[in-house]
Order: C-alpha cells, then structure tokens, then sequence
C-alpha cells in the first residue's frame, strides 16, 4: 500500500570541512538545529533537526528550502552549488525534500523564527516560541545520534556523494 502525502517539507543541509578550507583537518561537520518550543527542551538525542519547512503546491521545493532557511535560522541562504539528497517519506505521511550545500556558518549569527502555541495545554495562554532554538556544527557521527531519526538518511546520502 502506498502512503498518500499530506504535507511537503524542504530545506537545506550545510556542510563544511574536508577540503574547503574551513577546517579541512577536521573532517566534514554538518549544521543542525534544535527544535524549538516547550517539547523539545529537555530532549537533545533526537532532539536536532536539518533546517526546513513546510509549502504549499504554489512554491517550488527548491525555493521553499531556501525561504525556510531564512525564516528558521534569520539569514540569508548560501549560494549552491546544491546537492540534491533526494525525498523521505515520514510515516506522518510528510514528504521531505533536502539538499546539500558547502558553506560555513557561523552559529552565534543565527536569529530564529518564531512560532505560537497554546502552553501548557487546556491553559488559554499562547506563548511564542523559536522555530530553532539554537544551532551547532557536528561530525557526522553525532549527527547521527542527535538527528530525529526520519532525517538520518539524508546525513547517509550526503556521506554517500563526498565518499563517491
């Protein structure tokens, strides 16, 4: 049986090292961001997310990640090239599109969107809450640990195109 796709959901995955000049001897490092908001406070494993977001039919995915790169880390997008990482398919039904780009960011920069929500729940007070609450560089090996586990393929297939 095929999963129907309810919502779509792209971004971007920056990545640094190996032979960029920015810390070649280090490796290659991925930027993540921690999820924002009252429920992911406490949570750090599986608690960290590749910046995206959802759109709509009317936006073209490419342009959707770069806008969701803007509104969730509050700067402007880096220039490609882009590597395409592909889809997952979440078991939400949400279909998520990534792409890869080389780039250098620098985490103390960042100025995250906002979101609101009703906290704690049944209480009739909305809060406003950032979309990331902070964003960090990692190896792929603890990316690994602190991605939600949906995304992790993405991580794969990009160690995947710097191998090959």
């Amino acid at each position: 049986m095929t999963k129907k796709v309810k919502k779509r959901s792209a971004g971007l995955l920056l990545f640094r090292g190996a032979g960029d000049g920015n810390g070649a001897d280090q490796g290659v490092e991925v930027l993540l961001g921690h999820m924002g908001g009252p429920l992911w406070e406490r949570r750090n494993e599986g608690g960290w997310a590749i910046p995206k977001g959802e759109y709509g039919p009317e936006e073209a995915p490419m342009a959707a990640a770069r806008r969701e790169f803007t509104e969730e880390i509050g700067l402007p997008p880096p220039e490609g090239p882009y590597l395409p990482l592909g889809d997952v398919l979440l078991s939400s039904g949400k279909l998520v599109t990534i792409w890869a780009v080389r780039a250098d960011l620098d985490p103390a920069l960042m100025v995250p969107g906002t979101f609101t929500m009703e906290w704690p729940p049944g209480s009739g007070r909305v809060g406003e809450f950032p979309e990331l609450d902070r964003v960090a560089w990692f190896t792929p090996e603890v990316a690994g640990t602190k991605l939600v586990k949906g995304q992790i393929p993405f991580l794969e297939r990009l160690l995947g195109l710097l191998e090959g």
